[in-house]
């Protein structure tokens, strides 16, 4: 079965995006979540990263283009979320990625892996419903 990770760099190499040819294969095992939850985490995870980390999904691109998918990464995610209706889940990942460009401009960085771990747990209660 094909992780949401590996869907992730799937869709990103299919859509013939400036993106597209930066796609390398994914590392190891993601998120745990239920359903769609997981490629949504896995989306929302990775914009983070090719804002302020080093991206698991792409390589050889510049920092603009980082900033760019990064952006689509967060979209890509609360979109999906949107469509499976799950409004609570949208705000629980707007409050993450609004919650971790604040740590990271206050240099609050270290408080960040317990938001997202916190983030998941409230993801898969979600959808374990």
């Amino acid at each position: 079965m094909t992780g949401p990770l590996q869907r992730l760099a799937e869709q990103l190499r299919g859509e013939a995006t400036p993106i597209s040819p930066h796609v390398v294969d994914p590392p190891g095992p993601a998120a745990d979540l239920p359903a769609d939850y997981d490629y949504v985490f896995e989306a929302v995870r990775e914009g983070h990263l090719l804002h302020y980390g080093d991206s698991r999904l792409l390589s050889g691109h510049d920092e603009d283009l980082a900033l760019l998918a990064g952006d689509y990464l967060y979209a890509l995610g609360i979109e999906r979320l949107a469509q499976m209706g799950d409004t609570d889940a949208v705000l629980v990942l707007a409050d993450l990625i609004s919650s971790s460009a604040q740590l990271h401009t206050e240099a609050r960085a270290p408080e960040l892996q317990d938001r997202w771990r916190a983030a998941e747990q409230a993801i898969r209660k979600r959808g374990s419903r």
